[in-house]
């Protein structure tokens, strides 16, 4: 009788240590799943925050494959042409923009420094009939002088940058009306008196169906350029270091106060360039306020991956951000969607392109 119940007590023992065997090793093929599954996570956060370019990339190819599909005339040489054209202002800008903002600054006075500039191009050369290069010369010069103001604002005030250009939108902005007189110059004025300020809107076909404007080829050549300052010169790498740890780039000789003025100052002067382009998109001088270049430019530049905390970021993704929003613009559009479901998917985009970064900042740094 005692040997049957010792050997019903080891029995009920093995099988306690069988369960509890069991148990921990279905914990621990859970844990070592979850395990498997963080380490593919932060694989995937490492590789997002050394390429900042993967995921803007592959929204555009995933974007345009999509349209291309969905709709018969997306696919065109003359579709593709006319998303060039449309993303050509604000592409311009969006240059201006990443400058600022990869210095952990925001611009949201470009719209109405290209504006300024556009107007005071035509104004001096066609209104008051001084010399057409002249005038051009000045009114670029005007953006690279707001530029400059911007700037002086936010390193020797010591405002913060977000005000500073809120204040100067509304000053440049009523500059531009009251110099203009609130009076249209018509592109046959123009062209009569100052042709070269309709220069960019020239098109140029190089095989056929696919026009090109002049001012689009020219945004690419600014894109190619700002690339390699960037990314080949000690005022590049300073505008990064600047952005990512001010204290830090102080310590080691960096003048950040300099490097903000500049950055300001060359973001004004490509202000001042957009408004010859902006001249030569439309074919005459108009003072009415460029619709939404201020957000839009931001847009192209959060899409685009380059963070707005600073420091991280590459000008290229400001081209292919804005040339998404310019696909989902356009398939959008042949899809029969309305403008505002347009907007609507933008800022979407634009809600996912910072979360993204966050996360990306969070655990990858």
């Amino acid at each position: 009788m005692q040997d049957r119940e010792t050997e019903q007590g080891e029995t009920s023992q093995s099988g306690d240590l069988l369960t509890a065997e069991g148990i921990a090793g279905a914990a621990g093929g859970e844990v070592a799943v979850f395990e498997q599954s963080q380490a593919v996570v932060k694989r995937l956060q490492r590789f997002l925050h050394s390429r900042p370019l993967a995921s803007p990339s592959a929204v555009l190819l995933l974007a345009f494959i999509f349209f291309s599909i969905a709709g018969d005339r997306f696919l065109t040489a003359t579709n593709v042409s006319t998303i060039l054209a449309q993303v050509m202002i604000i592409g311009t800008l969006g240059i201006a923009q990443t400058l600022v903002i990869l210095t952990a600054g925001i611009d949201l006075s470009v719209g109405a420094i290209t504006l300024f500039s556009s107007v005071t191009m035509g104004k001096l050369a066609v209104t008051w009939g001084w010399n057409p290069w002249l005038g051009l010369l000045l009114g670029i010069a005007l953006g690279l002088a707001c530029g400059v103001f911007n700037g002086w604002l936010v390193t020797r005030l010591k405002l913060p940058p977000f005000i500073a250009t809120l204040g100067t939108l509304s000053v440049f902005g009523a500059l531009a009306q009251w110099f203009s007189d609130n009076a249209t110059i018509r592109n046959s004025d123009v062209d009569a008196e100052a042709g070269n300020l309709l220069w960019f809107g020239n098109i140029w076909e190089p095989f056929s169906g696919f026009r090109i404007t002049y001012g689009a080829f020219f945004m690419l050549v600014l894109y190619a350029l700002f690339m390699y300052v960037l990314q080949r010169t000690a005022w590049g790498e300073h505008i990064y270091a600047t952005g990512d740890e001010p204290e830090s780039a102080r310590l080691v000789g960096i003048r950040t106060d300099r490097v903000l003025l500049s950055v300001y100052a060359v973001a004004g002067l490509l202000c001042g360039i957009a408004g010859w382009l902006w001249i030569g998109r439309i074919g005459a001088i108009s003072p009415i306020p460029i619709v939404n270049a201020n957000l839009e430019s931001i847009t192209a530049v959060v899409i685009g991956g380059t963070s707005l905390f600073g420091g991280r970021g590459r000008v290229l993704g400001t081209l292919i951000g804005a040339l998404i929003v310019g696909v989902f613009d356009s398939g959008l559009s042949q899809l029969g969607f309305e403008p505002l479901w347009r907007v609507f998917a933008v800022g979407v985009l634009v809600l996912v392109a910072v979360a993204l970064d966050q996360w990306i900042r969070r655990v990858a740094a």
